[in-house]
């Protein structure tokens, strides 16, 4: 997303959702990006995949379609991406990609490609209640409802 706002000033808010029915199986993601006036709405489909999967890469996408260094908000009603990426993920990096029983971190692929989206952006993560009201929570919860559909029914 473009604005005539220098990268420092410019504040993007992004929802994110994604889900399986059922966990595992196929999958959907979805992310609502506001900058301004200007909204873009992404969306995918996985045919084989989790819950947390389809978090983290909802959160990954809505990253990396930002064009340039931007201060963001980051919607999640995943506490396990909000979590992983506030408290957990130094931990990690630190011993190797290794959680506290020694195991390596599920989906450490996918933290790993998180990581490298978020770099360039100043982010706050915030979580959201899923199913709660939350009007932008509820939008990114249809797409990635719809995306999900829409490709398992081919």
């Amino acid at each position: 997303m473009d604005s005539e706002q220098t990268a420092s000033e410019q504040l993007v808010e992004i929802w994110t959702d994604g889900g399986c029915k059922p966990n595992p199986g196929p999958g959907g993601w979805a992310a609502v990006l506001r900058s301004g006036t200007v909204v873009k709405e992404l969306s995918g489909y996985h045919p084989a995949t989790t819950n947390n999967r389809m978090e983290l890469t909802a959160a990954a996408e809505a990253l990396e379609a930002l064009k340039k260094p931007c201060r963001v908000v980051l919607h999640t009603d995943s506490e396990y991406v909000r979590n992983g990426i506030t408290r957990w993920i130094q931990g990690w990096v630190r011993n190797n990609w290794r959680n506290a029983a020694k195991a390596p971190v599920a989906n450490y692929e996918m933290w790993q490609r998180l990581l490298a989206a978020a770099k360039p952006h100043q982010i706050e993560w915030k979580w959201v209640r899923g199913h709660n009201g939350d009007v932008m929570n509820e939008r990114a919860d249809v797409l990635a409802t719809v995306a999900r559909e829409r490709e398992r029914k081919g």
